[in-house]
């Protein structure tokens, strides 16, 4: 699903964009039956296309058939779908062009989950709004809610993701903490019941990245290696085999993992070094192989060591250290962004810019910023 940064625990709300004073173009192209491109219409495109004239966006977030991002001065904006309430406007009505949610200007963090969005302030504060049956916006209930609602009283949420039905968060203190639904043990927490409010997985306190799946969970800790639980139908969690697991299991014995990303029943991971790896479902050549082959252990994609972001649903999406955008996977409607409607199972080059900087896969439907 959505990108998030790989780079280390930081303080709530920092963002290294921000501190940078960096803000940028978005784009959207793909699926667009809802509106979630933001670009007025409910127009399918196969070519990445600016949502509006501003310059000043720095975070993005998609759902499935909604869209979610952050500008440079703290506000949050969405559109799309939103029969769950899952845009935060206070309603249930589709818009086809970014809403502002409120007027605040303090929001650093946003993710959005399939139906459920989930968001984080610069006071470290963790919210949620949307879908609620299952307990994924983990504050106590299984209400929907369509307006942002406050999880606990925590002031130290800095990572956050969101799957199916579920929640994950880090802590600035490494500490991993999970919600919502569990049928196949993505909570991490040895069962398969579901949470209505945050429960920390185990003790540990040095996870760094953490990313979900539709059903299930990746993550890095702070010394390098690779962990996965939940759904293994299709060998999605890389531990050789597809045997379901409701607590935290590591991916072999390397230490080099920098970040990982998840998408239905498939997981893409960067190494240190640059290196992509790809494992789990296959059907539309999602892992990048150049085959549909589904593969349960991690297999390096191609032989580059320049690869620097990632992100996957159906297709996946990432980003070169040269700022060049590469896709690959299902393209039934256009969401590769090359143009067409072909399926490709190794990396394509999107046009021939080198200044994109963020990627979210979501729902057939890509979003950028550049």
């Amino acid at each position: 699903m959505s990108f998030r940064y790989a780079a280390g625990i930081n303080k709530p709300g920092f963002n290294p964009l921000a501190a940078q004073g960096l803000a940028y173009n978005l784009f959207g192209w793909g699926r667009n039956d809802a509106g979630q491109l933001g670009l007025g219409n409910a127009t399918q495109y196969n070519s990445p296309m600016q949502v509006g004239a501003l310059t000043t966006w720095l975070s993005i977030a998609g759902g499935y058939r909604f869209s979610e991002a952050i500008q440079s001065n703290g506000t949050i904006w969405s559109w799309g779908i939103n029969v769950q309430g899952q845009l935060g406007l206070g309603n249930t009505t589709y818009y086809s062009s970014p809403k502002q949610i409120g007027a605040l200007t303090a929001w650093s963090k946003s993710y959005s989950g399939f139906n459920h969005t989930l968001a984080i302030k610069t006071d470290g504060t963790l919210w949620s709004w949307g879908r609620n049956v299952e307990g994924q916006l983990g504050v106590g209930d299984i209400t929907v809610r369509s307006s942002p609602t406050q999880v606990g009283a925590l002031t130290t949420w800095s990572k956050i993701c969101g799957g199916s039905s579920f929640s994950l968060s880090i802590t600035t203190s490494g500490s991993l903490w999970s919600w919502g639904d569990n049928s196949h043990g993505q909570l991490g927490l040895g069962d398969i019941s579901n949470r209505n409010v945050p429960v920390q997985v185990g003790a540990l306190t040095d996870w760094l990245v953490v990313s979900c799946g539709n059903y299930h969970s990746t993550s890095v800790k702070t010394n390098g290696t690779l962990w996965t639980w939940g759904r293994n139908n299709q060998g999605q969690l890389g531990l050789g085999n597809t045997t379901s697991y409701s607590s935290p299991k590591q991916v072999g014995a390397l230490t080099n993992w920098l970040t990982v990303t998840s998408g239905p029943n498939v997981s893409l991971a960067l190494k240190t070094d640059g290196t992509l790896w790809a494992w789990g479902w296959n059907a539309q050549g999602q892992l990048g192989l150049g085959n549909t082959t589904s593969y349960s252990s991690p297999k390096q994609v191609g032989a580059l060591t320049t690869w620097s972001k990632i992100s996957i649903a159906q297709q996946a999406l990432a980003i070169k250290t040269d700022g060049t955008i590469w896709s690959w996977g299902m393209n039934a409607q256009g969401q590769l962004g090359l143009g067409n409607t072909t399926y490709y199972s190794s990396p394509k080059q999107i046009g021939s810019s080198t200044t994109w900087l963020l990627i979210s896969a979501s729902g057939r439907s890509s979003l950028a910023l550049g």
